[in-house]
């Protein structure tokens, strides 16, 4: 009964907040019939007006025959949302209400629609655990802006069904992302756990006064994030060895992982840590307000994903045919 990947044109939205808004700006982009449900009826509104805000962008990117902002509808209960073909959760990261909203879709959903998680860091065996439905939910975490940023982490929990995660893949990959459907559950998952560790960092130097905000950020706009856009960590130091690659830089700098550069335990979040780090990010917001950096971020990665599609097709970051629209 359920849809194939490929042919889902409603999509149910949970929650209609950062997150929740961008993934429903993404699949209005691509001509689907988006059905958001958030107990905020605030949260609802706020969502619809940024929709018709952030839609210029949306144009630029490309829109998908059909795409408009009629397609969205704001409903008032989770049965509403069984008209949809899949529906994507963004419930705020609280274990517990995490739970709770499972175990309440399992009677306002059919059991063959499809639950996908945005969760940041839970795992799915924890939020499928008190849910009789659990064989249809799977983990499908984007990257903010999920509207722009093409990359999905997929990966089930122990009652998830292996066929819901090939499910989850495929359409997403349909749907123009860049998924990596994880062999097994992970905290934090991939990229998270990788951007901890450098937000862990980052703080530890502004708490002992190494290191400003606006400096740290500098340092990896203008030093490493340039090649991570399209090579990555591993990839990086693969060409850093030279001729012999990764394995003449492991060799080269094996005695060096063991100096005690990192401080990866995260600091205490004293008070004077919290203003260094609000006093830093204020001075480069320079009175502007947080739309309009939001849309210079987007205008930038518009820019850097096109400059990887022209020059690098085949890039496992750049998805083929995607900012392109439709003929």
């Amino acid at each position: 009964m359920r849809t194939t990947p490929e042919a889902v044109q409603k999509v149910g939205i949970i929650g209609a907040g950062v997150i929740g808004g961008g993934w429903a700006l993404h699949f209005l982009r691509l001509g689907k019939k988006v059905l958001v449900y958030d107990p905020s009826e605030a949260a609802g509104e706020h969502l619809r007006e940024t929709a018709k805000t952030t839609w210029p962008t949306l144009e630029r990117i490309g829109l998908a025959c059909g795409a408009c902002l009629e397609n969205l509808e704001l409903v008032s209960s989770l049965e509403a949302l069984n008209a949809a073909e899949v529906v994507q959760e963004n419930a705020p990261e609280d274990l517990e209400q995490k739970q709770a909203l499972y175990q309440e879709l399992d009677t306002a959903l059919d059991w063959d629609v499809p639950v996908l998680s945005s969760t940041s860091g839970f795992a799915m065996t924890d939020m499928q655990k008190t849910c009789r439905s659990a064989a249809r939910t799977c983990v499908g975490h984007p990257f903010n802006p999920p509207y722009i940023v093409p990359f999905v982490e997929v990966v089930g929990g122990e009652k998830t069904d292996p066929e819901t995660v090939r499910w989850a893949e495929a359409f997403y990959t349909a749907c123009e992302k860049k998924v990596i459907a994880m062999q097994r559950e992970l905290p934090g998952f991939i990229a998270n756990r990788l951007q901890e560790a450098l937000w862990r960092e980052a703080l530890h130097m502004v708490a002992e006064g190494e290191a400003t905000p606006e400096e740290i950020d500098a340092s990896i706009v203008y030093g490493p994030g340039l090649r991570w856009a399209f090579h990555g960590p591993c990839m990086t130091f693969h060409l850093a060895g030279g001729e012999g690659g990764m394995a003449h830089m492991l060799k080269h700098f094996e005695p060096a992982l063991k100096e005690p550069w990192t401080r990866l335990e995260a600091p205490e979040l004293s008070d004077t840590l919290r203003e260094r780090m609000v006093q830093g990010c204020e001075r480069q917001t320079a009175g502007r307000s947080i739309a309009e950096v939001v849309q210079e971020r987007d205008e930038c990665l518009i820019r850097v994903m096109q400059a990887l599609q022209e020059i690098q097709p085949t890039n496992p970051i750049a998805q083929k045919d995607a900012y392109a629209s439709c003929s």
